[in-house]
């Protein structure tokens, strides 16, 4: 069986980070599959899907780190062709990747004991961030 279904959360841009662990959630029990695998989707280039230990330290080291890795000054072509000045969030977005599947154990997503799913949106301005579920499994 698959199930599938998506929600939208508004961010702040920057690489804002927003725990969406319950709303992933919410989507596995409507789908009433209980084993198999949840593939986590954001839509759009200037997103990124990951787990953290989704705690203000932590959320503003990693905030931190993206703007060591790719600065939000960084001179792109794509910035330069578009005059959107929002080159670095594409390559930010691109190297973290847009989505993650975690295993589903009995109508549970699997994670750690502090691991929670999260969209970060890199994006230089507020966005409603668009987020796919899709429930595969029995």
């Amino acid at each position: 069986m698959v199930y599938g279904n998506g929600f939208t959360i508004q961010t702040r841009g920057f690489s804002d980070i927003k725990n969406i662990t319950k709303e992933v959630q919410n989507i596995v029990d409507k789908s009433e599959i209980k084993n198999g695998l949840v593939n986590v989707f954001a839509i759009g280039s200037t997103a990124s899907i990951s787990t953290i230990e989704y705690e203000p330290a932590l959320v503003e080291d990693m905030r931190e780190q993206l703007d060591s890795l790719v600065p939000q000054d960084l001179k792109s072509r794509h910035s330069q062709t578009w005059g959107d000045d929002n080159g670095f969030s594409h390559i930010r977005a691109t190297f973290m990747g847009p989505g993650i599947t975690a295993p589903l154990v009995e109508g549970s997503v699997l994670l750690g004991t502090w691991q929670q799913i999260v969209v970060i949106d890199h994006d230089n301005r507020p966005r409603s961030r668009k987020v796919f579920i899709q429930v595969m499994g029995e």
